[in-house]
């Protein structure tokens, strides 16, 4: 079995918990004239599809770094990463989470607006915002970059949601 594979399995084990945790940030509670005329008690915050990446981190990471999310900015294949199709446009929202140490559940959790993101990095391209960020290269030829959640300006605000 590939690296992808053996991950990707790994990773699809928290899935019902991260759906768990995302459905009560995309539904509202309908307004009253919707409720009286409409049958209608929840909404979905909006009309369109919401497209959400889905990352969780192994266990220990949590600790070592509180407040840092990473994401694939190259790979060892030559595939498009996940920082260039976040840089693209692609995505609205990304589930960051972190394993906790029974293997089983999640212990910590972020849900980042990918358009505030997206934001913050043009912000520090034009006039230098500083986001405090950097480059982590691994064994098997993939790299990643790092950001530190809490340097991201106020608004648009990154964090849509969090565990803590």
């Amino acid at each position: 079995m590939n690296f992808y594979a053996r991950n990707r399995r790994w990773s699809d084990h928290y899935l019902p918990e991260i759906k768990h945790i995302v459905g009560r940030h995309l539904l509202r509670e309908a307004p009253d004239v919707l409720d009286w005329h409409q049958a209608t008690d929840l909404m979905l915050f909006s009309a369109r599809d919401t497209r959400i990446a889905a990352r969780v981190r192994r266990p220990g990471y949590a600790e070592r770094y509180p407040f840092e999310i990473t994401i694939r900015s190259e790979s060892a294949g030559g595939a498009e990463t996940e920082l260039s199709k976040i840089v693209n446009g692609k995505g609205d929202w990304m589930f960051y989470g972190h394993a906790g140490a029974d293997g089983h559940h999640l212990s910590r959790w972020w849900l980042i607006d990918l358009c505030a993101f997206r934001a913050a990095l043009i912000r520090q391209a034009t006039n230098g915002y500083p986001i405090r960020c950097g480059d982590k290269r691994n064994p098997d030829g993939t790299a990643f970059k790092w950001f530190d959640i809490r340097s991201f300006p106020p608004e648009p605000r990154l964090v849509v949601a969090s565990s803590l």
